[in-house]
């Protein structure tokens, strides 16, 4: 199902070994779209048309939710659909199970960019655009077992880099505010890596760990940045949703914040789409 603002559960704390050990929380939740789901993921909010986009990776589907009308539609896609951002020329940039392409929903068409990952055992699993419009997107070993993933780039130009490899499960897509650093979360060790992030190139260097949740039986899943900085990220088997402090290390989250606006969703300045940058654009 999908939640409409409120957590389950909610972890306040500080970056460290075993996660955040403070205080926790409930707010309230209620359900908004009894989806029957086999895989939900991918919440995308799209400012410009005030609605949501989420997936069901087993299902093949891509949803949206318009709350204004309760409105919920469906399109099947082709093969397990990963993840997606919305381009400005309309359309989608997906990362299906086997690969990147273009998808227009309009026409049901398909135009292929690459199938860059050579291991057949693996499929696409998270994704997101960066603020200059380049795809990220990554790879997990589908059986769960080893750590034959990678993260990839896609620029503008359509060419697609391998940034890390190694992975086990790719997860928790994610930039700093100040675009500094560069989240990345592989749950099957249970961990989230922090890098710093050369957002003119578009690389990453200098890995730590900041979250380790190894041994605990809860992982690392999605996240997001909020706007005072403080990264959430969704947790396998925790049933809960986590607030990190900036950094490496900060001071405790305030209790009672929640990582996406609740009642009338934020309206744009200007005409803009979440994920879907200016160079982003340019893909043709």
């Amino acid at each position: 199902m999908i939640l409409h603002y409120g957590i389950i559960h909610m972890i306040f704390g500080d970056f460290g070994k075993g996660g955040p050990i403070v205080r926790e929380g409930s707010a309230k939740v209620a359900c908004v779209v009894d989806a029957k789901n086999i895989l939900g993921e991918v919440p995308v909010w799209d400012v410009a048309e005030q609605a949501l986009y989420w997936v069901d990776i087993e299902g093949k589907l891509l949803q949206r939710l318009t709350p204004a009308t309760g409105a919920v539609e469906r399109w099947t896609m082709p093969e397990r659909i990963a993840c997606f951002t919305l381009r400005e020329r309309g359309g989608l940039i997906v990362a299906f199970a086997s690969g990147i392409a273009f998808h227009d929903l309009a026409t049901g068409t398909t135009d292929w960019i690459a199938r860059p990952d050579p291991v057949t055992t693996n499929r696409f699993n998270e994704g997101k655009c960066d603020r200059k419009g380049r795809f990220w997107a990554g790879t997990m070993d589908d059986r769960l077992a080893d750590h034959s993933g990678s993260l990839y780039r896609v620029d503008p130009d359509r060419s697609v880099t391998k940034v890390l490899g190694g992975i086990g499960i790719s997860n928790s897509i994610v930039w700093s505010l100040d675009d500094r650093a560069f989240y990345f979360a592989d749950t099957l060790d249970g961990v989230i890596d922090r890098f710093d992030y050369d957002a003119a190139a578009g690389t990453i260097a200098n890995r730590r760990r900041i979250v380790d949740l190894g041994g605990t039986g809860i992982s690392p899943d999605g996240s997001t940045i909020d706007t005072e900085g403080y990264l959430w990220n969704a947790q396998w088997d925790g049933w809960r949703v986590a607030r990190y402090a900036p950094g490496d290390l900060g001071p405790v989250a305030r209790a009672g914040a929640r990582p996406a606006p609740g009642g009338r969703p934020l309206r744009p300045r200007r005409r803009h789409r979440r994920g879907a940058g200016a160079a982003l654009r340019r893909l043709s």
